[in-house]
């Protein structure tokens, strides 16, 4: 089973700052199989990134994902209001398993 290590569990940051979230796993992963997820509270989890750098539908332009081999960023460029919430680096090949979550509060 991969571990996916989230860092930092907490980041607390203005509206219009940027966030920066890791993802580190335990070995390597294809790039293809990386994605990142959105939970606000009371809502189902929102598919943000996959293949570590794709948008999913609808997604705006100031999330960006990247990364290879075994590290992987989330950057938020500008947060705004409705981005305060916990994200999931989720790892998907032939047994997928999720991050522990980085929460993203408001200083």
């Amino acid at each position: 089973e991969i571990l996916l290590t989230q860092s930092p569990g907490t980041l607390s940051l203005s509206l219009g700052e940027r966030a920066i979230l890791s993802c580190r796993a335990s070995q390597y992963i294809s790039s293809t199989y990386l994605a990142w997820y959105q939970h606000r509270r009371g809502q189902a989890p929102r598919l943000l990134i996959y293949g570590t750098s794709t948008r999913a539908t609808g997604i705006p332009d100031r999330f960006s994902g990247s990364g290879s081999g075994a590290d992987y960023t989330l950057t938020i460029s500008r947060l705004e209001p409705e981005d305060f919430a916990v994200y999931y680096c989720q790892q998907y090949g032939s047994s997928p398993t999720f991050g522990g979550g980085t929460k993203v509060e408001i200083k």
